[in-house]
């Protein structure tokens, strides 16, 4: 016997599709959704299906944005000679909220991992190879500490490493397995700032 309507129902099994929702999230955010104000409910959906169709990744270094070229590579206050490369855009993020680095970003959308079959086509590598064709002094890689973070790591800065650009690697201070997006600021300031050549 089913317990609640369909459009319940609904509502909570298109919620669990969303990353880190169980079922019982699920569950909660679909009450909470359904006892909303109408207002409020409708603002949600609306600016879900804005995201969906305005936001798109930036033609220069890959986070997401509503402009063809994000705030950060258009901005003449930053250094554009160094890039730090990332994995996700919640990692750009981590790093901006320290306020500390001033150089431009690379999003890879994701690492090499032969386990899961990503190789380095299936990331945003090429791209970043064509960025190092302008006038860049240094290539800052943060990638996670993790095993794939590590091998992304290291297959760039064998690629890298020929062409004469300075290749660091953010210092320890991440725990290892740790994803950027979680770790404090106060960290995330002491990797950056140890960064070492590779």
């Amino acid at each position: 016997m089913e317990l609640y309507s369909e459009q319940v129902n609904r509502l909570t099994e298109e919620l669990g599709r969303l990353p880190g929702i169980g079922s019982k999230s699920a569950q909660r955010l679909a009450y909470h959704i359904i006892n909303m104000p109408k207002d409020q409910v409708k603002a949600l959906a609306g600016a879900i299906v804005d995201a969906k169709e305005n936001v798109c990744y930036c033609k220069e270094c890959y986070t997401l944005t509503d402009k063809e070229i994000c705030p950060i590579c258009s901005s003449n206050t930053r250094d554009h000679s160094t890039i730090m490369v990332v994995e996700t855009p919640r990692d750009l993020n981590a790093y901006e909220k320290t306020g500390k680095y001033d150089g431009v970003y690379h999003v890879l959308h994701g690492a090499i991992s032969p386990k899961l079959g990503i190789g380095q086509d299936d990331i945003k590598l090429k791209e970043l190879i064509v960025r190092l064709r302008g006038d860049v002094n240094e290539l800052i890689i943060a990638t996670n500490s993790g095993v794939e973070g590590e091998i992304t790591a290291m297959y760039i800065s064998k690629l890298v490493k020929p062409t004469g650009i300075k290749v660091t690697r953010i210092a320890s201070g991440i725990p290892v397995g740790g994803d950027l997006e979680y770790i404090d600021e106060v960290t995330l300031l002491r990797a950056l700032e140890g960064r070492v050549d590779m």
